[in-house]
């Protein structure tokens, strides 16, 4: 996830939803109708209860707001109460920092601000986000985890590489920085497009990484330069299996496809569709209620 608020904003603003695990996906996208960012939270394991909270700048798009999380509870019958509160820019982003220290990912990245000046000497692959206007920084349990997924497959070195919903690009950064190819990285927001391409040129891998907006596998260039030897998708369970026959469409036999942002629960759902499709299951990896699913195309017979 990327953050598109303007620095020069006085003021940001918080909105908060409590909702049921089975209406998260819903309940987020009308949040971000115009919350650049989005956070998922558990808010009572019990009651099976999650915390949505969008940032977005003060008194921006509240009537459009207002009209998704309608429908959105039109749709799902359930009508969680509106929070706001307010959130001083300057505090927020001391905030953001704060949170945002250097951080190991498996045995192979390291993940760091540029708010971070001090030299640190490690043979891991070192990437650098603008903690200020960068989310999918590597601290989320499904960016860590399709993270530890890459580092589970370096071994098959696949050289047509491919970052559906690329985000902050961190993943399409992390596969050329590990293999040195050429990788597609692909976005259906422009602003999450633009803070990729300054991510990309920040981290020297202007030669290799490749973004642009496009809408899923309908993107003209995804279709022009596949099949692909890996594919990541780290978008959100219900478009992960809407897309699975495309995904299965475009990878090489015996291509990978490391698949997140879902959670645990939603595992079986994915990987269903998926199966379906004649994918099968490599490996899992869990990073708190988070799952990635490594999949593979089975060699053609």
């Amino acid at each position: 996830m990327t953050l598109k608020t303007k620095r020069h904003a006085n003021a940001l603003e918080t909105i908060s939803l409590i909702v049921p695990e089975k209406h998260i996906e819903i309940f987020e996208q009308a949040l971000n109708t115009v919350c650049p960012t989005v956070g998922i939270f558990e808010e009572n394991e019990d009651k099976n209860l999650w915390r949505l909270e969008g940032i977005k700048d003060t008194g921006y798009g509240d009537k459009e707001l207002n009209n998704a999380i309608t429908l959105a509870g039109g749709l799902t019958q359930f009508f969680p109460e509106i929070q706001k509160h307010s959130t001083e820019t300057e505090g927020w982003l001391a905030k953001t920092y704060e949170s945002f220290p250097a951080q190991k990912v498996g045995n192979m990245f390291i993940i760091r601000g540029t708010h971070l000046n001090d030299p640190i000497s490690s043979s891991r692959v070192f990437l650098t986000l603008d903690a200020g206007v960068a989310f999918g920084s590597g601290e989320h349990g499904s960016t860590r985890g399709c993270l530890i997924a890459l580092e589970k497959i370096a071994y098959k070195k696949p050289r047509k590489i491919l970052d559906l919903g690329c985000g902050s690009g961190i993943l399409a950064m992390a596969a050329a920085a590990l293999f040195h190819q050429k990788v597609l990285a692909v976005d259906i927001e422009p602003w999450s497009v633009r803070a990729a391409r300054e991510n990309v040129k920040r981290n020297k891998l202007g030669n290799f990484v490749h973004c642009e907006v496009g809408n899923g596998w309908l993107t003209p260039s995804i279709r022009k330069q596949a099949p692909y030897d890996l594919v990541f998708a780290n978008i959100l369970a219900r478009p992960l299996c809407k897309m699975a026959r495309n995904l299965a469409r475009n990878l090489q036999p015996e291509g990978i496809a490391i698949l997140s942002g879902l959670l645990v629960s939603q595992t079986a759902m994915v990987l269903s569709a998926h199966q379906k499709q004649g994918l099968k299951l490599e490996d899992k990896v869990s990073q708190g209620h988070w799952a990635t699913l490594i999949l593979k195309k089975p060699r053609e017979t």
